[in-house]
């Protein structure tokens, strides 16, 4: 284990030495190396999880993203090179409706399939830390629809994005650290509007979207039924999932999503599969429609999402579009232990014909004062993120990808901080002051978790595992 380790740190350092040269020694791309918020382990107890399930710490990851059920998924390589789920993140905040995006300012969270760089990771993110899920994709830049800026981040903020809390993201950008040192080039996100099963394929038969819902679910079924990161292409202005070429033809397959498909073949076994599971799913989907399965009902004017372990903890919290339960299953849910700090400027989603017009923002009282936080410094265009410069210095980046060096802010805006209480004046005068950010939370010990505890922070358990170290050399 230690001679995997220290033969790791070599390759990465060989690989940013060679970086620096290019680049004349950047002391920015240096100090990013060393970056404490995107340095930290993963934890011992997620360590002893892969290890259980027969996964090395570097072996590829893959992410799939619920928002009706306000879930994000880990699933990691095993040795035998099948995915198998490492572990389910509760959502702390998502924005929009069900649906894609499809303008910039809409508030939607994107739906589709997107590739995660090195470039794409931002060790220096205005909310903790973040990745750009690189939309607008070839699918979505054929329809033309637009929107930049897109992340996963923490700070459970969302205008667009998908927000987990501080600790949650801290690891899941381990996991990702650990799988480009591992050799993987990048990383597939599958962001969907619900599990694609029957129920809720029969609960949401009347939703505008099901067309596009449908061609996903393909892509769904393909990585239900293989456990392999499905290979995504685009042509004739939709989704296409592992092509591959005909037999006894030599020309290479070339896909635009916006021109006609080139004459391509999908393997038997898993055509085959695939057409077996949507037989199944669609009689079953008729099935339940035929018992008289309730449409969802459309809650205009609900933006987004929470999943309900988050809007447990908050006064009169609701989980929004995503599913949850109310009342005593609340309740229930509020003594449990929450994955991750949730900020006091949260701001859970609300039914606007049930909240009050003068209803004060929803504030959480910390258990303790928080620590003062500055935040991070942005990337300036003088200085790309260490992530981004190595990505483009060593070949890793793709051009169907979208790469940027972050702004100062993700896609959300700030939020105010401090609750604001009622008063007898019919309009209240907004006293709200933004709160200074505390500093990132800093690694704490992994206590022995309940049963369905999830992040508990992060511990280092070896030293020789930083980024400090790996790069010690070329320091």
């Amino acid at each position: 284990m230690i001679e995997r380790r220290l033969v790791r740190a070599l390759v990465a350092s060989v690989a940013l030495a060679a970086s620096v040269a290019l680049a004349g020694c950047n002391s920015d791309e240096i100090s990013l190396a060393s970056n404490a918020k995107a340095n930290q382990p993963v934890p011992p107890k997620l360590v002893a999880d892969m290890t259980a399930k027969d996964m090395d710490m570097n072996s590829p990851i893959l992410v799939r993203l619920f928002k009706t059920e306000a879930e994000l998924e880990v699933w990691k390589q095993t040795r035998s090179g099948q995915y198998a789920l490492l572990k389910t993140y509760p959502i702390c905040r998502w924005s929009g409706d069900l649906g894609p995006k499809v303008r910039e300012g809409d508030r939607q969270a994107p739906e589709g399939f997107y590739s995660i760089s090195p470039a794409q990771m931002n060790p220096q993110s205005a909310y903790y830390l973040s990745f750009n899920i690189g939309y607008p994709n070839a699918f979505d830049k054929a329809l033309g629809r637009t929107g930049s800026q897109l992340m996963v981040h923490g700070d459970c903020s969302s205008r667009g994005c998908y927000a987990m809390t501080d600790e949650q993201i801290a690891e899941i950008y381990s996991l990702g650290r650990e799988s480009f040192f591992g050799g993987q080039r990048a990383f597939q996100v599958q962001a969907y509007p619900f599990k694609m099963t029957p129920v809720n394929m029969a609960k949401h038969r009347n939703n505008p979207n099901m067309p596009f819902w449908k061609m996903i679910k393909e892509g769904y079924d393909h990585f239900e039924v293989t456990r392999q990161e499905p290979k995504v292409e685009y042509c004739e202005n939709k989704y296409v999932f592992n092509p591959a070429q005909p037999p006894n033809s030599s020309k290479p397959l070339t896909f635009n999503a916006s021109a006609k498909c080139p004459v391509y073949v999908i393997p038997d076994e898993i055509a085959d599969a695939v057409r077996e599971k949507q037989q199944q799913d669609a009689a079953e989907t008729a099935k339940l429609i035929s018992k008289g399965t309730p449409v969802a009902r459309l809650n205009p004017g609900i933006d987004g999402g929470m999943n309900k372990v988050f809007a447990a903890k908050l006064p009169g919290g609701e989980t929004g579009l995503s599913e949850g339960g109310q009342g005593q299953s609340l309740s229930l849910l509020a003594l449990a232990r929450a994955p991750g700090t949730i900020p006091s400027h949260v701001n859970p989603p609300r039914n606007p014909l049930l909240a009050s017009q003068e209803e004060p923002v929803v504030a959480v009282t910390p258990a303790a004062a928080p620590a003062t936080r500055v935040a991070s410094a942005a990337p300036t265009a003088q200085s790309d993120g260490f992530f981004s410069n190595l990505a483009r210095k060593v070949g890793l980046t793709s051009a169907d990808t979208t790469s940027t060096t972050a702004p100062a802010k993700p896609k959300d805006t700030p939020r105010p901080s401090a609750a604001v209480a009622k008063t007898a004046a019919p309009k209240p005068v907004d006293t709200r002051v933004a709160a200074a950010r505390p500093p990132f939370k800093p690694t704490i010990s992994d206590p022995a978790p309940a049963k369905d505890a999830l992040v508990a922070g992060a511990q280092p358990i070896v030293p020789a595992s930083s980024f400090e170290s790996r790069f010690s050399a070329v320091k």
